[in-house]
């Protein structure tokens, strides 16, 4: 049987470069298929600020010189395999200099257009032909656009299909039309409320939701979420006249890099079947590190976010006090706005024995963090998938979220009756609500210790793997395969 071809483009892709939840999906999640049916490669700029390329011996493919925008480009594409992955790197001094990925948001727009472009430019170079692109958020949201316009006379194009994935709706890659079409050198006729314009904007992410033939997003909850005014970020009605193609598949981590058993960065090891011991005695390692008080029976929270809005800060804001007033203490690791920074701070001078701020980021004490705490805190306002509650989760933290997105659809509540649940969760986003779970999170771990430590086996038992997810993408590619044998197969006259 031949294997189906799957093509990942993405604007960022681990072990490469990572600036989010992005990053881990096109680098994990290629390596779950099943590759006795699926081949699938992945294909990112060559951005100057790239690392661990000595781990992957490049090989060039192709070079060629290319007009875009009425400049003359030089294209280098270079092929690498890595773990059994085949990734292709797009390359140009013009585009993808610097020291970061990402620019304002009128160069990224050219920018990514000229990957886009690109992308479908160098497949014919290839040795391998893809039979679906899966492109990923709106950096690559021109693909299935071009695909459309400008590819559509090469019979190499014909019938290949595109999955587009939203990994988070809040960014677009908007801006205004005539920028846009300046940027990107499509025609007016793409810049009507039913193809790219959205509120009189150029919307890139809107025409890889128009052209591409199946929508996925991050969780099944935020898939329905995105369909209301509230989540959908001025494009729930798209959505939800597109639902059909529609779907949510929930993200999962890469459980040999996050295993209590094996990370080299936790100080004390772990498994299933001595994780109350094993945890308790990172705790107190993690205690003494930190400056805090070396008390086994506070429950110790952790939180490894960015300091924002949107991941609900605001809540912990307003019942600060109150959270310090409880027996816990608080570990926070991450940046954001001065405004949060600030307040970790500050409770961390007011209460050095039961508060810390670190205010930067390190992937080594993140980890030490998960396998230390007891408890670990996402009280988002939206969070499409979200991968600290399943990191928490594979450590035996349990987390206490708020019920959204992908957080409702990993972490199932405790329930003290039928001795069930992973954690702990609250309905809306209300900071006396959230105190309310945090403290009945407490009771439970000062009282009933049985209950909590039943729960901490059954979150290290969850499956979080890149696995089932794998599993749903294959079903997606497979009815698309189906649909483009039809099509290729003509009908009986």
């Amino acid at each position: 049987m031949a294997k189906t071809n799957v093509l990942f483009a993405a604007s960022e892709c681990v072990p490469f470069i990572k600036t989010g939840g992005l990053a881990d999906v096109a680098g994990s999640l290629p390596k779950y298929f099943d590759r006795r049916k699926y081949d699938v490669r992945v294909i990112l700029p060559k951005y100057e600020c790239l690392k661990g390329l000595d781990k992957a011996e490049l090989q060039e493919v192709t070079r060629f010189v290319t007009g875009f925008n009425f400049r003359e480009q030089v294209v280098i594409l270079e092929e690498a395999v890595l773990n059994g992955i085949h990734f292709y790197f797009i390359g140009n001094d013009f585009y993808f200099s610097g020291a970061w990925p990402y620019t304002d948001m009128r160069d990224d727009i050219e920018k990514f257009a000229f990957f886009s472009k690109m992308v479908l430019s160098v497949l014919p170079q290839l040795s391998w032909k893809p039979d679906i692109l899966h492109c990923h958020d709106w950096q690559t949201g021109l693909i299935p656009v071009y695909l459309n316009d400008s590819f559509q006379g090469d019979l190499f194009f014909h019938h290949m299909k595109t999955v587009f994935t939203i990994h988070n709706l809040k960014f677009q890659g908007t801006y205004d039309i005539k920028t846009v079409m300046e940027k990107t050198g499509l025609s007016s006729y793409y810049f009507t409320p039913d193809k790219l314009e959205a509120w009189s904007n150029g919307n890139l992410l809107k025409g890889g939701l128009v052209y591409s033939d199946r929508i996925t997003t991050v969780s099944e909850t935020y898939a329905k979420e995105i369909m209301t005014p509230f989540y959908g970020e001025g494009l729930d009605g798209l959505l939800r006249a597109e639902q059909n193609k529609l779907s949510g598949i929930v993200n999962g981590i890469d459980t040999d890099f996050y295993n209590p058993k094996t990370d080299p960065d936790i100080p004390v090891r772990f498994s299933v079947s001595n994780a109350i011991e094993k945890k308790a005695e990172n705790k107190k390692l993690l205690q003494k590190k930190l400056g805090l008080s070396e008390d086994p029976d506070a429950m110790m929270i952790g939180i490894v976010s960015r300091l924002t809005d949107q991941k609900g800060f605001d809540l912990v804001e307003c019942v600060m006090n109150e959270i310090c007033n409880q027996k816990v203490q608080l570990v926070v690791l991450g940046t954001g706005t001065s405004r949060y920074e600030n307040l970790f701070r500050y409770f961390a001078s007011l209460y050095p024995d039961r508060v810390s701020a670190q205010i930067f980021y390190s992937e080594p004490l993140s980890h030490e963090i998960y396998a230390a705490c007891d408890a670990f805190l996402m009280p988002s306002l939206f969070e499409p998938c979200g991968l600290s509650q399943l990191m928490s989760l594979r450590y035996g933290t349990l987390p206490i979220v708020r019920e959204t997105g992908g957080l409702k659809d990993t972490v199932e509540p405790f329930n003290e009756f039928t001795k069930t649940g992973t954690g702990f969760s609250f309905a809306n986003y209300n900071a006396h609500e959230m105190l309310s779970v945090i403290r009945y999170a407490v009771s439970v771990y000062q009282e009933r210790r049985d209950d909590w430590n039943e729960m901490v086996i059954r979150a290290m038992e969850k499956d979080f793997s890149w696995k089932a997810s794998a599993r749903k993408y294959q079903a997606i590619y497979d009815e698309l395969m189906a649909d483009k044998k039809r099509e290729e197969t003509p009908a009986d006259i």
